[in-house]
């Protein structure tokens, strides 16, 4: 243990922690999608068909990453924030961090209308990686679709139960009771590998309420791989949300990877 917390995690140019990240869309509109991602100043075509890369550049040259205030641009070369690709019909965007992630789902929302294309889910990594440590090859090998599929299946399905169960309590007390003892038992479980988080667009059409939750979501993992890492394993996903929370509604305008 005492040599692990000698040795940083890996991190991304811009700062934060490495952390795959990868949202997939569902298209409406093929052409009309290619044609809003290819009118972007940030956007340059990928070595082969229907890929893109996304740049720290045109539209996206005042995103700020506080967690590396020193990072110089070189701004004949622009810094890659992530990759887009088509395949079978859907569209994926690859992400090397939470915070780039976090940061491209609003922005892409402005860009490519919901009648064009629609967030889905993000399928990213519960930890973070030592610098000597080996990296996956490509997503394909990250992530396992039946694997996200199940643990997505299994967390629905234990929260319908719980949301049956309140609904046949006896009282409001006891509806509170079933559900706070769910919320402890939840923050408190060892987090997969790797995990799945669905964009809930049906049941609001608020697009800032879909960008909080997404990163609270996100940071509050985040923080659960970093503080770990670190040597507090008794460190949960209570914790974490607490202190997400804190940040978020104690003072707006908090970096969202630090």
């Amino acid at each position: 243990m005492f040599d692990r917390l000698q040795k940083p995690f890996l991190t991304v140019e811009t700062g934060e922690a490495y952390q795959p990240v990868r949202v997939m869309y569902n298209i409406l509109n093929k052409d009309a999608m290619i044609q809003a991602l290819e009118s972007l100043k940030c956007i340059q075509k990928g070595s082969s068909a229907n890929s893109w890369t996304w740049h720290w550049e045109g539209e996206c040259a005042d995103t700020h990453f506080e967690s590396v205030d020193s990072y110089v641009k070189n701004l004949e070369r622009p810094l890659r924030l992530g990759t887009i690709s088509i395949r079978d019909d859907k569209l994926y965007f690859n992400f090397p961090s939470f915070k780039r992630a976090c940061l491209a789902v609003p922005f892409f929302y402005n860009v490519i209308s919901v009648d064009v294309a629609q967030a889905s889910h993000a399928d990213f990594i519960n930890k973070v990686f030592g610098l000597d440590e080996r990296i996956p090859h490509g997503f394909s090998e990250l992530f396992k679709e039946e694997e996200l599929d199940r643990i997505l299946h299994d967390r629905i399905e234990e929260f319908n139960k719980i949301q049956e169960k309140c609904e046949l309590a006896g009282s409001a007390e006891e509806a509170l009771n079933i559900l706070s003892e769910y919320t402890h038992s939840e923050t408190q479980k060892r987090l997969p590998y790797a995990e799945r988080y669905h964009f809930d667009t049906d049941s609001t059409k608020d697009s800032d309420i879909l960008f909080l939750s997404f990163y609270i979501f996100l940071r509050g993992r985040e923080l659960v791989a970093i503080k770990r890492w670190f040597g507090q394993t008794g460190y949960t996903l209570a914790d974490a949300m607490d202190e997400t929370f804190d940040q978020v509604f104690g003072g707006l305008g908090v970096d969202i990877i630090e």
